[in-house]
């Protein structure tokens, strides 16, 4: 038997809230460490911890690498660095791939303690858009650890426990204050032991904190190219989740991932925009030359070709429109290009 004493804590955009009501609710005496990710940019200052002090019994602090997990205390992801777990009860940051293009990513802590802790880990994800956090927890759960949720309904934007209870649909479901009294209650009870890490877990844990691995078995070849390095991917599959992961680490969730292709689609779509309209800017020029020099059926040739120019680049437009609102104001994709 071991003890539930490693609580993981991650979440995006409206997230904060929910975290302070968490940190409010548990003990000076918590039998267990607490790391917490949220989503920053990267040339943040490292004030997470600071602001969240004030709301919690425990010591906060920004995470240090080489730090000692030891209970009672709350460590906070700093911007710009993974916030990992280690082998001999150690914290790492790390500057490896980002993860659902972001670092720090809940999924890299969230993964990291799936692997050297298992039974041992409580995971929590909170409010945030798309899906990061979702296959962590996945891998928290499968080797026997808690899995807790904010209520969607709750979340401002719930895009993360919504895709989170997707993968694990029995985690348990509360506010931001359940959430920590469940934390309180369950931190340091016995809990029976893991099976273990899967094979792809240490391969992708290793790359994130070493940048090497001895592992081969990377999961399943995905047949798609990387968005940030163009190398090839592996599709990874934990219980219900699914996430791919490149030769070199960068990984992606599912929701992630389409949104990237969504922004390559829109970002070719006014390259071709404004390639038509450049081609009907030269064409009006050789129209009027050939009008200077009374050659009306070259002229009506060049005007020919750029109302098709010009109508072909308004379609594209209207493509570009579609695809704007679809994706507006509420959505995820939104949602995730503003994160704090």
């Amino acid at each position: 038997m071991t003890r539930r004493d490693v609580v993981v804590i991650g979440g995006s955009a409206g997230s904060h809230q929910p975290l302070r009501q968490i940190l409010a609710r548990l003990p000076a005496d918590l039998p267990a460490v607490v790391l917490v990710v949220l989503h920053v940019a990267p040339g943040a200052r490292a004030t997470l911890a600071d602001s969240l002090a004030s709301a919690c019994a425990l010591p906060v602090s920004s995470a240090a690498d080489g730090a000692r997990l030891e209970p009672g205390r709350v460590h906070v992801a700093v911007p710009d660095r993974h916030l990992l777990v280690d082998e001999g009860e150690t914290l790492r940051l790390s500057d490896g791939p980002r993860q659902n293009r972001v670092r720090p990513a809940v999924d890299a802590l969230f993964r990291s303690a799936a692997r050297w802790y298992g039974p041992r880990v409580a995971g929590v994800v909170l409010s945030g858009s798309l899906d990061d956090g979702s296959a962590g927890l996945a891998a928290i759960a499968a080797d026997g650890g808690a899995a807790l949720v904010q209520d969607p309904a709750e979340a401002r934007f719930p895009g993360m426990p919504t895709a989170a209870l997707q993968v694990v649909p029995d985690a348990v479901i509360a506010s931001g204050i359940g959430l920590g009294d469940t934390v309180a209650a369950i931190a340091g009870r016995s809990t029976a032991a893991g099976s273990g890490p899967p094979t792809p877990l240490i391969w992708e844990t290793d790359m994130l904190a070493y940048g090497t691995s001895d592992v081969t078995d990377r999961g399943e070849a995905a047949g798609l190219g990387c968005p940030e390095c163009s190398g090839g991917m592996y599709v990874v599959r934990t219980g219900r989740a699914a996430h791919y992961v490149c030769h070199v680490g960068h990984s992606y969730s599912p929701h992630t991932l389409l949104a990237v292709r969504d922004d390559n689609v829109e970002e070719a779509l006014w390259t071709a925009v404004s390639a038509l309209q450049e081609k009907v800017m030269l064409l009006d020029e050789l129209t009027g030359q050939a009008e200077q020099a009374g050659d009306t059926a070259t002229a009506a040739t060049h005007r020919a070709a750029a109302e098709r120019a010009t109508r072909a680049a308004s379609v594209l437009q209207g493509q570009v429109s579609r695809s704007s609102r679809a994706t507006g104001p509420g959505s995820d994709r939104t949602a995730n290009r503003s994160r704090p």
